[in-house]
């Protein structure tokens, strides 16, 4: 049995041909040809609608006609309170936040106008300026820190928060103060005077932020240009010592009157004793 070759044609639904008509057309041998004809009807077989393309067929899709997600039924995840942080995702889906606090507004614990984020005290009413947080009063002395020129010692309003030097301690002072010792004619100070000056020193320990002058007088004894000079060495000789001793330089200004500011008659030996002195005398604002 040889090969035979045949040919087709489709019109549409129509279709004719043979398996053997070529094989007929070009051989002598052979003696007939087969034929086929035939009509293919199509039979419709509908597809599953996903109308909204979102890859969930209509029939198990929650929202037909709105893209979703397959995790949501294909419905688009909801935003209930509307800021834009989607509920899946929202830790308040019921109240509306902000999407760097996971969808939840911003705590203010004390309600001092400064959120817990940028409070370093949360939950203790403060203000901005302090970071949330309340001023200080270290010294209890109802002024704070922030406005207390002596934050570490109780003080009055009044003083900015530092003590007020009274009279009598003034005149303490002043008492210490005239009992300090020169050698004769010069500025130096004798060794017995120094208890008297530690005693000072505590005392202006006690009142960080006031100034004084350190003044010195002299009797009527010698030149006016002679006592004027001891006076003012024997000033800055006293003031060296208390800032040798840790009092601030810039709290102490040394001044010397020499024999013009008496405080007993020059006639005689007592008087003229009273009139060598050194005072500390507070300087008042």
């Amino acid at each position: 049995m040889g090969v035979q070759w045949g040919a087709g044609l489709r019109a549409g639904p129509l279709y004719v041909g043979s398996g053997s008509i070529l094989t007929v057309l070009t051989s002598d041998q052979s003696k007939g040809a087969d034929v086929y004809a035939g009509l293919k009807i199509p039979i419709y077989q509908s597809r599953p609608k996903d109308k909204d393309e979102d890859g969930v067929l209509d029939k198990v899709d929650g929202c037909p006609e709105v893209p979703g997600p397959i995790e949501n039924n294909g419905c688009p995840w909801p935003d209930t309170d509307g800021d834009q942080v989607l509920d899946k995702d929202d830790n308040c889906p019921d109240e509306a936040g902000i999407i760097e606090n996971n969808g939840c507004p911003w705590e203010d614990t004390d309600n001092d106008g400064v959120l817990d984020k940028d409070d370093n005290c949360p939950e203790e009413a403060g203000v901005i300026e302090n970071q949330g947080c309340p001023w200080p009063d270290t010294d209890a002395d109802g002024v704070l820190d922030k406005d207390d020129n002596c934050p570490e010692v109780p003080g009055t309003v009044a003083n900015n928060g530092c003590p007020e030097l009274t009279e009598e301690v003034q005149k303490t002072l002043n008492e210490y103060a005239k009992t300090i010792l020169f050698n004769s004619g010069k500025a130096t100070i004798k060794i017995e005077s120094t208890n008297v000056l530690v005693d000072i020193i505590k005392i202006l320990n006690e009142y960080p932020n006031a100034t004084f002058t350190v003044e010195g007088h002299t009797d009527s004894i010698g030149s006016v240009p002679a006592n004027q000079k001891l006076s003012e060495e024997r000033a800055l000789s006293v003031k060296n010592f208390l800032v040798d001793k840790g009092i601030d330089s810039a709290r102490l200004t040394a001044i010397g009157y020499g024999e013009s500011k008496p405080i007993a008659t020059n006639m005689y030996k007592a008087g003229r004793a009273e009139n060598r002195r050194v005072e500390i005398n507070l300087v008042k604002n």
